[in-house]
């Protein structure tokens, strides 16, 4: 059974998501079963490629959000996190154009990586704060997810992924997906959003079932 994941590496949500759907899977019967493959979603396609601008300035222009309003956010946010047991520094964070992470995705792919690659990108961009736009940074962060820095190098420089990445996100188009992260099983069933744990077990156990009669 298969799971398309669209994600995008800078939405908090998504990070919380992927933490929710694992637990599910955990406990679901048939996990060893299961093929997981992230696709890309950009949630700002227009920010310029390898730069950053502050995450928070960011966020407050898009929602038209006060001070006291990004702050309360950003505690929800952390608190939310931390009950999955993710660690959140939003506080100082960057954020920027995610095509060059989601090349690196494509490419944790073809060496069976694709989720350490995925946990990996996610961790240094919300827990540790580091640049996931530049591509120094982005290939130190590929070698650490056990891929080739020469190869994740070339990669970004050669744009080796890039009809990929276009191609997941004009699919993603075709489905109407207009949020993130959306889960689709099967080809048939999407789920939408971050769920609770229970509903992602209860619709793995369903379409087993369904898939299987």
């Amino acid at each position: 059974m298969r799971v398309d994941v669209w994600s995008d590496l800078v939405c908090p949500w998504c990070y919380v998501g992927k933490r929710r759907f694992e637990r599910a899977l955990a406990s679901f019967p048939r996990r060893g079963d299961l093929q997981i493959v992230y696709r890309s979603f950009q949630l700002d396609p227009r920010s310029p490629r390898g730069s950053s601008l502050p995450r928070r300035e960011a966020l407050m222009a898009k929602y038209g959000l006060t001070d006291a309003e990004a702050d309360a956010m950003d505690v929800r946010m952390t608190q939310t996190a931390a009950a999955e047991g993710l660690e959140y520094h939003l506080a100082g964070g960057v954020t920027g154009n995610t095509f060059d992470a989601h090349q690196l995705v494509h490419l944790g792919a073809t060496h069976n990586r694709q989720d350490a690659v995925v946990e990996r990108l996610f961790h240094a961009h919300f827990t540790e704060r580091r640049s996931i736009f530049e591509r120094a940074s982005l290939v130190q962060i590929a070698a650490e997810a056990g891929l080739e820095a020469v190869e994740a190098g070339d990669a970004l420089n050669t744009d080796r992924f890039a009809e990929d990445v276009a191609a997941d996100v004009q699919e993603a188009r075709a489905l109407r997906i207009t949020g993130v992260p959306f889960f689709l099983i099967e080809r048939q069933y999407g789920v939408s959003g971050a769920q609770p744990v229970d509903l992602f077990g209860a619709v793995l156990e369903r379409v087993w079932t369904v898939a299987s009669s």
